[in-house]
């Protein structure tokens, strides 16, 4: 179902901000990172990690004070036609529902303002009117019959209806991609799981990309193909849903998982301290003064702890196998290595 090329790429991505006091804030701090058509990524990670803003710089909402964001194989053109072009491609489905709709607009002008921006009308190959392309949008988001809900506005809705009059928003548009921040997390939870399991099914019949941020890793393990966990501006893991749910690397990601209610085999990790200020972000590895391997000895152990505390890591890559920022994870993987012609099992990651 993916294309060979990727439908959205970030390479080398920085993004800073200037506070009131003149200080530079590292909110992006150098990511690549590419999602293919067909294909569902979740970037998670704690408030403060830089997903929100990574999502927004992919959708071209945020200019980067550094690298590019490749839309495919061109970086992207911030002139503003060039952007609406960008944005016929790629949508976005909002955090809050309520608040991403215009409570004097019914719920046929909301999903019909896409349409009249872009031209899709006159565009439609099949030479549909716009009462067909907005029935035909909120339909494939699961509002059935869509006539029944023309005339009505946000506060006659439900949570998930406005969810989902928000996703039709989106798809009237045909996009390749959507990026998807934090989509369920004020829903029920009867609700989200409506919600995922139509963003799968929208993936299986349209073939979209979806780019979904959360800080729920049991809703990314439900609905992801590719996990990035995100940390300080950095992706400090990456892999398939399965190599980092079932074996977690990074001493992050594992005490991410450790807190999942739905798993049970793993002791819970406290984590000291909060997501360090962007303004001075720590040298070495910036999640070092919070690692739980740098805490119990395991890297004075490994001889790693002067590189954790002084030595920079290197940005991990787009696309590959499962990918780790982590000093301490470089020597044990050695460790981890079975012997020649030994099959590797799920269970082969190290705990900290």
């Amino acid at each position: 179902m993916t294309a060979d090329r990727p439908v959205l790429e970030a390479r080398e991505l920085s993004v800073d901000f200037v506070t009131r006091s003149g200080t530079a804030a590292r909110a992006l701090d150098g990511v690549d990172l590419a999602v293919r058509r067909g294909e569902v990524l979740a970037l998670v990670g704690e408030s403060g990690s830089g997903k929100t803003t990574l999502a927004r710089a992919l959708m071209g909402l945020q200019r980067p004070s550094r690298g590019q964001v490749v839309s495919e194989g061109k970086a992207l053109d911030y002139a503003p036609r060039a952007l609406r072009a960008f944005r016929r491609k790629v949508q976005m489905v909002l955090q809050d529902a309520a608040g991403s709709l215009n409570p004097r607009q019914t719920v046929y002008e909301s999903v019909a303002e896409g349409i009249r921006l872009h031209g899709r009308v006159a565009a439609d190959p099949d030479g549909r009117t716009e009462v067909d392309l907005v029935g035909a949008a909120l339909a494939e988001a699961g509002l059935r019959p869509p006539e029944r809900l023309f005339q009505r506005y946000p506060h006659e809705l439900s949570g998930g209806q406005k969810q989902r009059v928000l996703i039709a928003g989106a798809l009237a548009l045909r996009p390749q991609l959507l990026i998807a921040d934090e989509p369920v997390s004020s829903l029920d939870a009867s609700i989200r799981g409506e919600i995922l399991a139509l963003l799968l099914r929208l993936r299986e019949e349209t073939g979209v990309g979806i780019v979904v941020v959360t800080h729920d890793l049991g809703l990314a393990w439900n609905i992801a193909d590719r996990i990035a966990v995100m940390y300080l501006g950095r992706v400090v893991e990456c892999g398939t849903t399965e190599e980092v749910l079932e074996s977690p690397r990074h001493p992050y990601t594992q005490a991410l998982l450790s807190v999942v209610p739905e798993i049970e085999h793993i002791e819970p990790v406290v984590l000291t301290g909060e997501i360090p200020d962007p303004t001075r972000i720590p040298g070495g590895c910036r999640f070092h003064p919070r690692c739980p391997g740098v805490a119990d000895g395991s890297a004075a152990a490994a001889g790693v702890e002067e590189a954790c505390r002084n030595e920079g890591l290197d940005v991990l890559p787009a696309e590959g196998d499962h990918r780790v920022a982590c000093h301490l994870d470089a020597v044990l993987a050695t460790r981890r290595e079975p012997a020649p012609g030994t099959p590797r099992t799920a269970g082969d990651g190290v705990r900290y």
